[in-house]
């Protein structure tokens, strides 16, 4: 288990089959959503906001055709928030390549994959839809096939029905 400090960090911790999700909140809205690792241990939401996003959490864990409505804090360039909306636009169990989301928006898909690793919202805004034109891709800035983000990722995918990664 992480220290207490670091989980001070977190408005909430929910555990997940993959490790947990973290959430910060402040202000009635919500700052971030973060998978963390198995070792950091489930702390009760702080906040209404934070006890909102954690049943919601856990809503998606059970249900994955559940759709999150979160008071989401403002935040992100124009662009970034342009790729989150259409990237939110994307059904569960459906994916897009960097390329098709670029081409839809009118830009480049290093560009759509810079946005998708600075997502705040992961899970409310399913950046894990998201895949390179050959394979699986990068997940919330790290690319390291065996990593513990892209675990999540593919486990992501195959709790909504995408079993091709």
């Amino acid at each position: 288990m992480k220290s207490s400090a670091s989980c001070d960090l977190f408005s909430a911790i929910v555990a997940a089959p993959f490790g947990a999700v973290g959430v910060r909140s402040e202000a009635g809205v919500l700052l971030e959503m973060t998978y963390l690792p198995p070792h950091f241990g489930e702390k009760d939401a702080q906040d209404a906001v934070s006890a909102r996003a954690a049943r919601q959490i856990e809503r998606y864990l059970a249900e994955p055709d559940f759709r999150f409505d979160l008071p989401l804090a403002r935040i992100g360039s124009v662009f970034q928030n342009k790729v989150w909306t259409a990237i939110a636009s994307i059904p569960r169990g459906q994916v897009r390549t960097y390329g098709e989301v670029a081409r839809l928006i009118g830009s480049a898909p290093r560009a759509v994959g810079q946005a998708c690793g600075a997502n705040w919202f992961p899970l409310a805004i399913p950046c894990h839809r998201v895949t390179a034109a050959g394979g699986l891709g990068g997940f919330a800035h790290h690319d390291d096939d065996s990593g513990f983000h892209l675990g999540v990722k593919r486990w992501l995918l195959a709790h909504e029905g995408v079993t091709a990664y």
